[in-house]
């Protein structure tokens, strides 16, 4: 059966949150909330969000993307379309509902002049790895990042 994808609108923040907290969950769904406010719901022209739907209009899962100026390691243009995250609820997986809110949203980088889609997972995702290559995404490289506080722990303006 073909899902249903939409835009993201204010009507989604519930279910779309939800679907959030199951894709990070060291947030909290108020934080969710807030966050879909801030960045997918302001009409800046930078961020989008699919939802899609199941024909009984359950949200069962989301993509949502923005367009990076800066640089994005594997690409060499800008502005360059970029997935910020992909979920789709478990029982719904494997129907092609991930191909077709990816394809939703190359189709909105592409309408804005986006010659390349970047995306990143944790090192340790081998389940996300997999996705992207079966979307057609090509692993560009491997980065581990660093930190170096540079007061000392512990210094009132540390925390």
């Amino acid at each position: 059966m073909q899902s249903i994808i939409e835009i993201g609108t204010i009507k989604d923040v519930e279910a779309w949150a939800e679907l959030r907290v199951a894709l990070w969950p060291h947030h909290s769904l108020e934080d969710h909330r807030a966050e879909l406010g801030r960045a997918f719901l302001s009409e800046s022209g930078e961020a989008i969000a699919f939802i899609a739907r199941n024909a009984a209009n359950e949200a069962v899962g989301f993509a949502e993307a923005t367009l990076r100026h800066d640089y994005v390691n594997g690409c060499s243009s800008s502005p360059v379309l970029f997935l910020e995250g992909i979920f789709v609820r478990p029982v719904d997986r494997r129907k092609g509902i991930a191909r077709s809110l990816c394809n939703a949203v190359a189709d909105w980088g592409k309408s804005l002049g986006c010659v390349e889609f970047g995306s990143d997972a944790p090192l340790e995702n081998s389940a996300s790895h997999a996705l992207h290559t079966a979307l057609g995404f090509e692993e560009t490289q491997r980065v581990v990042f660093f930190r170096k506080p540079l007061l000392p722990r512990g210094s009132p303006h540390t925390s």
